[in-house]
């Protein structure tokens, strides 16, 4: 390794920090995280496409005097488009694609001073809660290399945990941010709907339930990186209520007596493993000590209508992408373009009726507003972030040949997560519980739409009772040398 050994134990802005006080340069910073994706990532599967020459150029260039100023970064290879660099999404079927233009996140991510380094793992579109695909193969958890280190951000996630970026960019449509980022012990905020940009070339992510952000290590990286990315773009179709002050200023501040509601029970009646439970009630008796008032309470949720419009509503967008990238490449696409589970979407999308989707719409809209009526007597909504442990890999991947297999540990998956992304409400997960197997189990808290400050404020409180950041997975799990 390079002489920037200690490169593991600084987060994004305490790199900037260095960088600024001119005790490590920009360069020694992107030399140690280089060094340790070409020792680590054969092991791990988690960055699929690597720029080190883009990322040398920038730094010679000269960066952005922003707050993460020669912080190494990962984009999700999800609709995160850079200038110049292939996107495939997961898929064979845009492999030989490349961006002409860079995303407006991107942007707002080199502005910030970050260094990127490649794009992350993603399964096909983002569909499956685990980064498996044929495309790439598999992305293995740092914690256990027979695990999935969750979906669909567990490539940039499984980065995080194995020491390569102290933060990487991830997208969540029904939890990929807080499931990757509880499978591999880390924090990781879902914002309110629209939060962040997603242009230009795109107005919203299946019908506004999914939006981009990060996984990270520490809280206040999250708090700087939304800081310094949240606000509508050009043409943005609607945004989010502006916050009051800097999210980074919330996890400083103490979150006074918070009333907050617990449940166990997944929202989509999957059960829920022993492990879960007991991480939720454990984060609720540490809310108590915290002083805060904690009740056993759920929002009143129609299960089965919100499932179905859910998948109504990412069958046709998978659909419409595959037609989309056909049309481009002048052909058709079958079943040998796709795996088999996407397959199984886009046929399900097949000739359905635009009523259909407009019954979906509702159905999700209504679930926004059940969710703003229990926050009306309620701050924050505590749960387990999953309702199982980390799977082992192939039960999640879009290619497992037994459905039945891959529905039962999909619903349990997405059992907890999906409603916030319905709603539009910001959800975070939060890594406070180890189970006996030395897995992470991540605790989700949920605010109402706009409230992304009271999930900061409690988020910097709950780190600084139950600190994590030093808690690291075995690296002989990754790693080619020590």
């Amino acid at each position: 390794m390079s002489g920037f050994e200690e490169y593991e134990c600084y987060d994004g802005l305490g790199l900037a920090e260095l960088v600024r006080q001119g005790e490590v340069t920009p360069e020694e910073v992107l030399e140690a995280a280089l060094e340790r994706v070409a020792d680590r990532n054969p092991k791990l599967g988690a960055i699929v496409i690597q720029t080190p020459g883009r990322a040398q150029a920038a730094v010679g260039a000269g960066l952005p005097d922003g707050p993460f100023r020669g912080a190494p970064f990962l984009e999700k290879d999800l609709y995160a488009e850079m200038e110049g660099v292939p996107s495939t999404n997961g898929c064979a079927l845009y492999r030989g694609l490349v961006a002409p233009r860079s995303s407006e996140l991107v942007r707002r991510h080199e502005r910030a001073g970050l260094v990127i380094l490649g794009k992350s793992h993603s399964p096909e579109f983002g569909v499956t809660p685990s980064s498996e695909s044929r495309l790439y193969g598999v992305t293995r958890n740092p914690w256990d290399p027979d695990r999935t280190p969750g979906g669909s951000s567990g490539g940039g996630a499984a980065a995080v945990a194995a020491g390569l970026v102290p933060l990487a960019h991830a997208t969540d449509g029904g939890g990929s941010i807080r499931i990757p980022a509880s499978c591999c012990g880390l924090f990781g905020l879902k914002p309110t709907r629209a939060r962040n940009p997603v242009g230009p070339d795109v107005g919203e992510g299946w019908s506004g339930m999914s939006v981009g952000h990060a996984v990270t290590r520490s809280v206040r990286d999250s708090a700087a990186l939304l800081d310094a990315t949240q606000g509508a773009d050009l043409g943005a179709p609607y945004w989010a209520p502006p916050p009051a002050r800097s999210f980074q200023a919330e996890v400083e501040s103490e979150p006074g007596r918070l009333r907050i509601a617990l449940t166990t029970r997944t929202f989509n009646g999957a059960p829920t493993h022993p492990d879960c439970v007991g991480a939720a009630e454990e984060a609720a008796r540490l809310c108590a000590e915290l002083g805060h008032e904690v009740t056993e309470a759920a929002p009143d949720v129609e299960a089965e209508a919100l499932s179905e419009a859910a998948r109504v509503i990412v069958a046709a967008n998978v659909r419409a992408n595959l037609e989309e990238r056909a049309a481009a490449l002048g052909r058709a696409f079958g079943p040998d373009d796709v795996e088999p589970i996407t397959w199984l979407l886009a046929q399900a999308a097949e000739g359905a009726s635009a009523t259909r989707y407009a019954r979906a719409l509702r159905v999700i809209h209504a679930s926004g507003r059940r969710v703003a009526r229990f926050f009306e007597s309620q701050d924050v909504l505590l749960t387990p972030t999953l309702a199982l442990p980390p799977p082992k890999l192939g039960r999640l991947s879009l290619s497992n040949p037994d459905l039945d297999d891959y529905l039962a540990h999909l619903l349990p998956a997405i059992g907890f997560c999906q409603l916030a992304n319905a709603a539009g409400n910001p959800a975070m997960s939060v890594p406070l519980h180890w189970n006996e197997a030395g897995l992470p189990i991540g605790v989700q808290f949920a605010a109402r739409f706009g409230d992304e400050a009271t999930l900061f404020r409690l988020a910097g409180q709950l780190e600084r009772a139950r600190p994590w950041a030093t808690r690291r997975p075995d690296p002989r799990n990754f790693a080619n040398r020590s």
